[in-house]
Parts: C-alpha cells; structure tokens; sequence
C-alpha cells in the first residue's frame, strides 16, 4: 500500500543518516580533542578512575618539587660538613706540628684561631632558603623520631581510596661551637630525695628507696621561667639566658646505677610530656623495670623511680640548654706542649663528629636522589596509565571517520530517494 501520509522508506533513512552523523560527531570529537573519553558522558566508569590518576599525577608533581627542595637544603648541609672536616683535619696537622717542642706554638695557636673562626662562619652560612640543619637551631622531630625535618616524598593510596603522605626524616646535626649552659635546679631536677642525697636507698620497707623527678618550669615570652609549655627556639620575648626555666632544645640527663638516658625537650612539652619521654628513655637505655618500677603521675607531671633491690643506688640529674659538637674546639690551646698533647685526643673526637654529620647527610642525600628518580618514572607510568584509558587510536579514528563519511552521503542520498516516492503516486491520477 503506498500513502503520501505516512513515507516508512524516509523514517528509516532519516534514522540511519541521525545514527550515522551521531558517530560522525563522536570520531570528529575524539580527532579534535585527542581522547576517546572526554567526559563523564563518554564512559563513566573510565572517566572517573582517570581523574583519580590524574589527581593522584599532580600530587606527585608537587612531591618532586618538595624533593627538589629538599635535596637542594641536604646538599648544602653536607658541603657544609665536609667542609668543616676538612678544616678540622687541618687543625689536626697544627696540632700535630705543636707536639715538636723546637716551634712557635703562638703562630700555630694563631692559625688553630683563624681556622676555627672559618669553620664558625661555614657553620652559620650553611642555610637554604632560610633553614640551616648544622647550626642547633633545628629543634623539631622527624618521622624518625630525631631532632630534625621531614621531607615529603610519596602518597600512598591504598585500596580502599585512603591516601596519606610518606616522608623522609631528615636529622639535624649540631656542628656549632656554642657551648652548653647548665641550667639550675628551678628548670628541672629531682624534687624529692628523702634518703641519702645523690641515692637511691635500698628496698628494706623504708620511704627512702624512691625518688621522684617533679619540678619543672618552662621559659616564657615575657623574658622569665613562668610559662607552663617549652617553646620554641626564637619566640618572640623568649631569653634563652635565663637559666631557671626549659625551652625546645634543651637536654635532660638522668643517671641511675650505669644506665643514662636522656631527653630533649620539643616544642609544647609539658611536664607531663617530659617525664613520659624520660620513662620511654630509660625503657629504650635497658633499665630493669625488675629493679627499678617507673610510676608516672600524668596529672602531677611526676616520674617515681623506686628501688625494687636491696642495695643502695647512686643516681644524678642535670638539665643544660644543650650544646653544640664542635664546643669543644673553642678550647683547644697548644701554646703549652702540655696542652698541645690534650688537643691531640680532642681533635680526634671533633673529627669523628664532623664526619658522621657529614655520612648523615651523604646518606638521606642519596635517598632523597632514588626517591625523586623513582618519583619521576612512577609519574610517567600514571601518564601512561591514563592515555590507555582515555586517549583515542588516531589510525581507528581516521578510518572510521571516512567510513562514516562515506556512509553520511549515502544516507543522503537514501533519503532523497524515499522522499521522492510520493511523487509516484500522481501517476495513478493521471
């Protein structure tokens, strides 16, 4: 049956034709933008774990740069120490020299002075952008737990979508020459010693075979030791000089029997936090929890050392503000053959010391170099994940588009010809 109302040969063409510049569009998209998955639209699924790769790759991009920082300011810290070596091996060759009796050891004391006034001045230039990890002025703890910065250096995404950051701990090396001042009573002692003085009695039922170490007070901004937290280094109205109260920085050593431990105070501690990390010291030093029970007072800030044995024990305590490892250099005099023989044991030391600094360094330097290369290739991959994903096959692209090019102009030529059909129908009326 032919009808002029109703042309199902049109339909059905016109139809083809709409499907065909559908996907004409589609291939025109994907040549002119790169990728077959632009758009949520596209491929839901896909789209969504590409942006998630794509976040997770700026992420890494920021990393690189916070490795590159960091690298940059190890760098300068490990120059800075293998420099000081290198000057203290040439004190070492005056101090050698000043072990002959038939010299000027005036002249040779006087170039042991120039040489350790460079080393002050290698010390205190060893900065980047403002942080310097070889002067003592670091006073924060790493991941690692030690006295020094962290260095981003990953981000961890685990199965279930949690991300959370990696970073290197970078420990900071003291190689000043400031020497340690020895902080009073007021700052931080034993408070409580009923027995012997400098003792822990033995354990024979009496109230004397305890100590406890409870009196602590803490530098405030005002210039004064009434403040109830240690602060950091630099605060504003803070004096450093005054030797009755704690800051972040400063070091507690406690001594029972043969077994030392001891605590360096951060930023924000409190007297409770100080006694909970003396404890902790003493645990990780080897002290007999069998000998000796540590009760602590978390209200009170108290630290109870009680003496489970049945012989007396000797004990001391001091606080200082903490003192740089060249200190020692400051001394040194070889004007004397006396003197210049006790230089020769001291340089040894201060050597040692600049040297482990310097492996220090040498050693999360190389790691932050394998971390940055391995962040690098790690990024190049997430990019090459996501072009599998999303980018589109050019070579298929460029095919389909003339298939379907081709395949437009019939379908307009389909619907031409069904549009014309009609027409036949005048020949009936004829």
């Amino acid at each position: 049956m032919s009808s002029i109302l109703t042309n199902t040969s049109a339909m059905v063409a016109l139809q083809t034709l709409k499907n065909t510049n559908s996907n004409l569009m589609k291939a025109q998209n994907e040549i002119s933008t790169g990728k077959s998955i632009a758009s949520a639209k596209d491929n839901s699924a896909i789209w969504a774990i590409s942006k998630v790769m794509e976040a997770d790759v700026n992420g890494f991009k920021a990393i690189s740069d916070s490795l590159a920082l960091g690298e940059s300011t190890v760098a300068v810290a490990r120059q800075a120490a293998e420099t000081v070596t290198d000057l203290l091996t040439q004190i070492k060759g005056k101090i050698v020299a000043a072990q002959e009796d038939n010299v000027d050891r005036n002249k040779i004391q006087a170039d042991i002075t120039a040489l350790t006034k460079q080393i002050e001045s290698v010390v205190s230039a060893a900065q980047f952008n403002g942080l310097n990890l070889v002067d003592g002025s670091v006073t924060t703890t790493n991941t690692d737990g030690n006295i020094g910065i962290d260095i981003l250096s990953s981000l961890d995404r685990d199965a279930a979508g949690t991300v959370t950051s990696s970073s290197i701990g970078v420990a900071a090396q003291n190689l000043s020459l400031t020497g340690g001042l020895a902080l009073t009573p007021a700052a931080a002692s034993v408070g409580t010693d009923g027995g012997t003085a400098g003792v822990i009695d033995a354990n024979d039922g009496g109230t004397t075979d305890f100590i406890k170490l409870d009196t602590f007070a803490f530098l405030d901004a005002s210039g004064g030791a009434t403040g109830s937290v240690a602060l950091a280094r630099g605060t504003a109205g803070l004096d450093n000089t005054v030797a009755g109260g704690l800051m972040a920085g400063d070091e507690l050593t406690f001594q029972i029997g043969s077994i030392e431990a001891k605590y360096t105070v951060r930023e924000g501690d409190t007297a409770e936090a100080i006694v909970a990390g003396m404890k902790t010291a003493f645990q990780a030093a080897g002290l007999s929890s069998a000998d000796f029970t540590m009760d602590i007072s978390t209200v009170a800030g108290e630290l109870t050392i009680t003496n489970n044995t049945n012989a007396a024990v000797s004990f001391s305590f001091s606080a200082s503000r903490g003192s740089g490892g060249l200190s020692a250099l400051g001394s040194i005099d070889v004007t004397t053959a006396t003197n210049a023989t006790a230089a020769l044991g001291s340089i040894e030391n201060l050597i040692q010391t600049s040297i482990d600094a310097s492996a220090s360094f040498g050693s999360v330097e190389g790691r932050i170099e394998i971390q940055s290369n391995y962040i690098s290739k790690l990024t190049d991959s997430l990019k090459a994940g996501i072009g599998a994903l999303v980018d589109a096959d050019m070579e298929e692209a460029s095919a389909r588009l003339q298939a379907l090019q081709v395949q437009q102009q019939l379908g307009i030529q389909a619907l031409s010809i069904a549009n014309q059909a009609p027409q036949s129908v005048l020949s009936l009326f004829r």
